[in-house]
């Protein structure tokens, strides 16, 4: 019996049967305590806590000029549209909004005010470095554009290149520098500007679309374009007196229209009037020619008629233009001319 109790007690002298009663005893009064009021309202409020969490991390928006990338432990799983979505929470799902109906811009050389993007706008230590080029004659010139783009593939916007805003920037400044460096300077600054537009232009979809950036690229604009500075006042001087030449030129063109029309003007009527006098006179020659004609042929068959008519025809001609007429008898001799007086007066006299 005495072996049987020391096999009972603990290795600090205590019994096995009185340790398992206090365990027992503190975990009775363990869920006792915990089942009280006031523990039973916290346990209500960390049960509300812990459900909003999940729906907080489980619900999210999509805007409607966006998609969002949807990623399971960090692989691609789907792609879903604008509007209220669920997602796994506790990070499972991962969802990435990608603005693909907005369109997007970067400015290399300028910077606009309150920009959030923060690829839109060169950081201060490049914002000089990207404009200075060198054109085709050899002059150096400072250029300031615009890209303007929009998302068309998300997924590859995301997964195929890493930061393909960044690398925009980039081809898009090497691409600038190829096309300037075609041209020489005048035509940078002056008459070119929409040919270095449309290729550049051509030329960055190309690389963005061999990159795989899911990139469109909508707009390439040319904003200021000037020499360098310690030159630029007399590359304006000399940009002012080619103006001022094809404002001369310009004149000179806009009254050169205004003459030379209306000189071809009077002389094609002056050639249309003529041969109007012209076709009048032959006409008239002709029918004059075959009324003499017809004349003579009648003059032949009756003289006498023919001659009594022609005097008639004359009178009815004559005789209406004269205003006084007097007849007398071819026998009369001696006959005084009367004056007639009252004739002269006037309507009041």
């Amino acid at each position: 019996m005495a072996s049987n109790n020391n096999d009972d007690r603990g290795p600090w002298g205590d019994k096995k049967s009185d340790m398992d009663a206090a365990k027992q005893q503190a975990r009775e009064n363990f869920d006792t305590f915990m089942s009280g009021k006031p523990f039973r309202g916290l346990n209500v409020i960390l049960v509300v806590a812990a459900v909003a969490f999940v729906l907080w991390s489980s619900i999210y928006t999509v805007p409607s000029d966006s998609v969002a990338v949807v990623q399971r432990f960090g692989k691609y799983h789907t792609e879903v549209p604008p509007g209220l979505h669920v997602k796994l929470p506790f990070s499972i799902d991962a969802a990435t909004l990608v603005p693909v109906k907005r369109q997007l811009k970067q400015e290399f050389g300028f910077s606009t005010p309150g920009a959030r993007d923060p690829y839109q706008s060169p950081r201060p230590r490049d914002k000089r470095r990207e404009t200075q080029m060198v054109t085709g004659d050899l002059n150096a010139a400072l250029v300031e554009w615009v890209v303007q783009y929009r998302v068309s593939d998300p997924t590859k916007f995301l997964f195929e290149v890493r930061e393909p805003s960044e690398t925009l920037r980039y081809v898009s400044e090497s691409v600038m520098r190829e096309v300037v460096g075609d041209r020489t300077v005048d035509e940078v600054i002056t008459i070119g500007r929409q040919e270095i537009e449309t290729e550049a232009l051509a030329k960055m979809q190309a690389l963005s679309t061999k990159y795989t950036m899911g990139i469109s690229i909508d707009q390439v604009q040319l904003k200021n374009i000037n020499p360098p500075q310690p030159v630029q006042e007399s590359f304006n001087e000399v940009n002012q007196a080619q103006q001022e030449k094809e404002k001369l030129i310009n004149e000179a063109r806009r009254d050169y229209n205004k003459v030379i029309p209306l000189a071809e003007g009077e002389k094609d009527q002056r050639i249309r009037e003529a041969d109007g006098y012209r076709l009048k006179r032959v006409n008239e020659a002709e029918g004059d020619a075959a009324r003499f004609k017809a004349l003579l042929a009648e003059y032949n068959r009756a003289p006498e008629v023919t001659r009594r008519r022609i005097y008639i025809e004359t009178m009815q001609t004559v005789l209406p233009q004269l205003r006084a007429k007097i007849i007398i008898d071819a026998q009369a001799q001696n006959i005084l001319p009367l004056l007639n007086l009252q004739s002269q007066k006037g309507p009041g006299q």
